[in-house]
């Protein structure tokens, strides 16, 4: 089967006017690669949230899905929100979560490179999901360094994959990755020195810590702020009455998710 990649998302879409990134953009369009949230998270805590399948069929001929949230979620996966509204968007990400898992590596290593768009600048690996395993991460890495003219970039809580990635292959021009606070193993974070992000409820909060917001995905994506830690505002629709719902609320009174990206 073919795998299928997505047009950019109307966060990512923002990165064409990065001037540091045209020389990836110049004529050249951003999609993402997307699987199924949370199943293919074997990290996920604190934004663990899953859709599952009632055992239901709509009138529309798509199976009826419910949102569950994990007992340690803080904040819930805005992509999980996603597919549990989205019918067609959980249908492809489920497609391509499952054909990848009856894969090897060098089957997933032709798949995702056979089915890149031809007209690729910016790939981001995972608007939704993760590295489900070593060799999931191991192919894209082959992926990337068999397209050089193509810039790769993701979020990962598979933190023990990336320390693997670190120890057997060289560091990537055009793959830049960030380590995504919240996950069962944000230890490795700062044992392995990797660069990282992590969600706040609140500017002041993001202050305190010292970061900048990344509010284009800019910081994420830059290859020369590969080593720079940065912040991300709660956002997605968020459980009723939860602590991250009302920030929420506060954050969207203030505009804070209409104001531009701070400059680097």
């Amino acid at each position: 089967m073919m795998l299928e990649y997505s047009d950019a998302n109307a966060k990512i879409e923002k990165l064409y006017k990065v001037p540091e990134l045209q020389v990836w953009t110049n004529g050249r369009k951003i999609y993402s690669f997307d699987l199924l949230s949370g199943w293919s998270c074997p990290f996920a805590k604190e934004c663990l949230s899953k859709v599952h399948e009632t055992g239901e069929i709509s009138k529309a001929g798509n199976p009826r899905v419910k949102l569950k949230d994990g007992k340690h979620t803080q904040f819930r996966c805005f992509s999980a929100s996603q597919e549990a509204l989205l019918p067609n968007v959980y249908s492809k990400r489920k497609r391509n979560y499952d054909a990848l898992r009856g894969m090897d590596v060098n089957e997933m290593i032709h798949h995702l490179n056979n089915d890149l768009p031809t007209d690729a600048g910016i790939i981001r690996i995972h608007v939704a999901g993760d590295f489900f395993n070593a060799d999931y991460m191991r192919a894209w890495y082959n992926v990337a360094s068999m397209n050089p003219s193509i810039l790769f970039y993701g979020y990962t809580k598979s933190l023990r994959y990336w320390q693997f990635h670190i120890n057997e292959y060289p560091e990537l021009d055009n793959l830049v990755l960030t380590a995504s606070y919240g996950g069962s193993e944000d230890n490795l974070i700062s044992e392995y020195n990797l660069r990282s992000t992590k969600v706040v409820f609140s500017e002041s909060e993001a202050d305190i810590l010292g970061l900048a917001i990344d509010s284009d995905d800019s910081h994420a994506a830059r290859p020369d702020l590969r080593n720079q830690d940065f912040a991300l505002l709660i956002h997605g629709v968020q459980p009723k009455g939860s602590k991250a719902a009302k920030a929420l609320v506060e954050l969207k009174g203030k505009g804070s998710y209409n104001r531009k990206a701070a400059k680097v």
